[in-house]
């Protein structure tokens, strides 16, 4: 659904070995649009799994936002709830960087679970910001957003249109690693499933858009709700668009 609105869930912190490289941090409440807006407890940093390359997630509850390191400079894929800024902010402490460190910042979709820190974060950060172009529209910022489209490579992810969830959602995906950043396209909440049925825009694009990410040679799926699927990733990954079809 296209709208900013939060659900009523009571948000869960995880943890999981791992190893520092690439930070993601992923911030999921379920979409509903009952949720008050208030500000999710500071979750302790999760360091996550060296499979398919070094990485790192901060969980917020039910709701996860993403980090990538290369180097000095940083990328952070979704921002999570208003509120964030704090449980971010120590994902970047735990991974050796800082808000300076930050240059680009890639919004998956529109819902406020994963653009209603912006407000907070964006004047913190010297970055470019991105959404996908279907989404742009909709997301309310200070900045000039910089719109993201299939094809596009940003700091070593190519991006992947997913539409369905939202019109304009976008996926990350790095080639070298196997690494799928899938925002709100899939989920591993009760094993690994594609998007919400009940907040999604278009179930038809939504399903498509699994079929789409199957195609790539997934080692990793870092999604916003529900933990990371590091193991037989892209096998799990065939096998739902295949029940899809």
């Amino acid at each position: 659904m296209g709208d900013l609105r939060l659900t009523r869930r009571r948000l869960l912190f995880t943890t999981a070995p791992g190893v520092l490289g690439i930070t993601v941090l992923a911030g999921c409440t379920s979409d509903n649009p009952d949720t008050p807006a208030t500000p999710p407890p500071s979750p302790v940093p999760a360091a996550s799994g060296a499979v398919a390359g070094d990485w790192r997630r901060v969980a917020m509850a039910a709701v996860s936002a993403y980090i990538l390191v290369r180097g000095a400079e940083v990328a952070i894929v979704d921002l999570g709830l208003p509120g964030s800024a704090n449980a971010i902010e120590e994902g970047l402490k735990s991974a050796g960087a800082d808000w300076r460190s930050v240059k680009h910042i890639v919004l998956t979709h529109q819902h406020q679970d994963h653009v209603g820190g912006l407000p907070e974060i964006g004047p913190k950060v010297n970055a470019a910001i991105y959404a996908g172009e279907g989404d742009l529209a909709s997301i309310i910022a200070e900045k000039e957003l910089k719109p993201l489209k299939d094809g596009d490579e940003l700091f070593g992810m190519r991006i992947v249109n997913t539409p369905g969830h939202t019109l304009g959602h976008i996926s990350l995906f790095e080639p070298a690693t196997g690494i799928l950043v899938a925002g709100d396209a899939l989920r591993t909440e009760a094993g690994l499933t594609g998007s919400n049925p009940e907040f999604t825009a278009d179930e038809a694009q939504a399903n498509a858009s699994v079929r789409k990410l199957a195609e790539l040679d997934v080692k990793a799926i870092l999604c916003g709700h529900g933990t990371p699927l590091t193991a037989g990733a892209g096998a799990a990954l065939k096998q739902l668009a295949a029940s899809l079809s």
